[in-house]
């Protein structure tokens, strides 16, 4: 059977990672690919949902590499765009416990130009979700046209929204002021929980979930690490275990789980619409299979999220409700 086709619009972004370099005095850097909407095509195709990936990709040496990682993922890039500005770059410090603090160099590059001419070349007809979030969402100039790509999209297609919020490239403020937007226009929110700090400071799960029903998105799942995982179904919330990992970094684990949580949604037929069908058996296998996902992320270095043969199905179990 074949599943449903994902749509990704956003970033791609080149991740440094500090190595030790071979001359004292010197600095080495390990590049990957990465940037979250990436990350989750990425792990889309590995998982088997077919993934077209909208993205601004340039023809430097980073942009060869993005083309490349992405393609061998068996990502579709025919609607990517070849862009003339430079690529993106993330400078990652790791601490004790594998997460990451980024430095950016993003001034004038190719993910925040889009046009209103370039989201309108995109046929969506064939698209049952369209996944999006991130700094692509938020930054400008491209911002605000992307935000008008989604809801052209929220039509016909399910909407998944992910902020990732780094408030070192763009004001928390301008987040708070368009999420209650995102959510009348998505059907699933998901973020983690140090971006709920971000957003909501010294707001409970419970309170935080019930605010973004009352602006409309029916589903929102927080990811919180080692502890799981806590996703709100138009209010009837569950927790859901995450599996024991040894983790060698966390970089791309959010990114992971909603690749996971789509694919497996997908799988079930739940994609291509408004999520009327959804029940909270079906969040929580959905949300267990994303963290199986996440947690094979965090057990490599980077954002390389696993093939489908590497994951088990996860036995099914009934979500314990919280709140």
């Amino acid at each position: 059977m074949r599943l449903p086709l994902v749509t990704v619009l956003g970033e791609c972004v080149a991740d440094a990672f500090t190595v030790p370099a071979p001359t004292p005095g010197e600095l080495a850097l390990r590049v990957l690919p990465g940037g979250g909407p990436a990350n989750t095509a990425v792990a889309l195709a590995r998982l088997g949902t077919p993934a077209r990936f909208l993205g601004r990709l340039s023809d430097d040496v980073f942009g060869r590499l993005f083309r490349a990682h992405l393609e061998a993922s068996g990502v579709d890039l025919t609607a990517a765009v070849r862009a003339p500005e430079p690529s993106t770059l993330a400078v990652a410090e790791l601490d004790a416990q594998g997460r990451a603090a980024y430095s950016f160099h993003a001034q004038g590059t190719a993910d925040w130009q889009w046009t209103a001419d370039e989201l309108a070349a995109p046929d969506l007809a064939s698209t049952a979700c369209l996944h999006t979030g991130s700094l692509a969402l938020v930054r400008e100039p491209g911002g605000t046209v992307v935000e008008e790509f989604l809801a052209r999209a929220a039509a016909t297609a399910t909407i998944s929204v992910d902020p990732n919020v780094r408030p070192l490239l763009v004001g928390v403020e301008v987040y708070r002021r368009r999420l209650p937007r995102w959510c009348a226009l998505a059907d699933v929110l998901r973020l983690s929980e140090d971006d709920l700090e971000l957003l909501l400071p010294a707001c409970t799960i419970e309170r935080a979930c019930d605010a973004w029903h009352a602006a409309g998105v029916p589903l929102v799942v927080i990811t919180r690490g080692e502890r799981g995982a806590v996703a709100s179904l138009d209010g009837e919330r569950i927790v859901v275990p995450s599996p024991p990992t040894d983790v060698v970094d966390t970089v791309g684990a959010g990114d992971s789980f909603t690749a996971g949580l789509l694919h497996h949604l997908g799988a079930k037929g739940l994609l291509g619409g408004r999520l009327t069908e959804l029940r909270v058996d079906d969040v929580f296998d959905a949300c267990a299979f994303a963290s199986q996902v996440a947690a094979l992320t965090c057990g490599v270095v980077g954002p390389n999220p696993p093939w489908a043969g590497q994951l088990r199905l996860p036995a099914p179990a009934a979500g314990r409700p919280v709140g």
